[in-house]
């Protein structure tokens, strides 16, 4: 029953939080859903599951994508259901519910689930390798993800010469200085576009702009400092993921995840 866990700091557009596959599946209750996208397959038997009134059979090579906060449950139909499953995190996860079209649930037949299952057998193989190279492994992240998309004909973000030469380094800057006081302008002058274009490309490629991106990036920052540092005071937490003020920093934490900072903590 392998199972692997995130083992390095939010960093990447799109990381694997968890994620794992020959699963002996428990009963599972979550009354406020899950704070991550979700994906959960069935590999052998037959599982149900339930969410927030409506109801899901999985069968062999079916799958389920759930969205943070639904509430949900599932149990198993046979003797043994055994599952893979993935949860998903990265600078810019709030972005994979335009993804998905905004749908709350999106279920995965056995065609396409036989092509995700094969994907995630292949990260577990290769865990070791990918795990110590996080670009590669956002990249195979990003893959899955396009498995949840109506488009399939989307193109590797490596294979995007406008994405490596404009968006790329700006998401490396990002990285590197998202707790001084970066600003759009800056930025795009960096890679010499102007702020309009670069957020352009942003969209086109990642689903958000360029300060979306980078306030996404503080928070999920601020997230790992509030599960790390249980003593740290909010205040300075906001400080060390670039917000200048820590009334903006609230606002913009709740915006983004639904709850306050200290709610967040609680929570996890």
């Amino acid at each position: 029953m392998p199972i692997h866990y995130r083992n390095s700091p939010v960093g990447e557009p799109f990381l694997f939080d968890s994620i794992g596959c020959g699963w002996s599946q428990d009963r599972v209750l979550r009354p406020k859903g899950f704070p991550l996208y979700h994906y959960l397959q069935t590999e052998k038997g037959r599982g149900t599951v339930k969410i927030q009134g409506a109801e899901y059979v999985l069968n062999e090579g079916e799958g389920l994508l759930i969205s943070p906060y639904l509430h949900h449950s599932y149990a198993r139909d046979t003797e043994e259901w055994l599952t893979a499953f993935a949860t998903f995190t990265g600078t810019i996860h709030s972005s994979i519910e335009k993804m998905v079209g905004n749908k709350p649930v999106v279920f995965i037949e056995k065609e396409q689930g036989a092509v995700i299952g094969a994907l995630i057998n292949e990260i577990m193989d290769n865990w070791d390798v990918l795990s110590a190279d996080t670009r590669a492994l956002s990249l195979k992240c990003y893959g899955l993800l396009m498995h949840f998309t109506s488009s399939r004909h989307t193109r590797a973000l490596t294979d995007e010469p406008l994405y490596l030469r404009y968006v790329a380094p700006v998401i490396k800057e990002i990285e590197t200085r998202y707790n001084t006081e970066l600003t759009v302008q800056e930025l795009s002058g960096r890679v010499y576009v102007t702020p309009q274009y670069l957020s352009r490309l942003f969209r086109r490629f990642l689903g958000c702009s360029v300060y979306e991106y980078l306030t996404t990036f503080r928070i999920n920052k601020a997230r790992e400092l509030l599960v790390c540092n249980p003593r740290m005071e909010v205040q300075q937490i906001a400080g060390e993921a670039g917000f200048s003020d820590a009334s903006h920093f609230i606002a913009m934490f709740k915006k983004v995840t639904g709850v306050t900072p200290l709610e967040f903590r609680r929570l996890n």
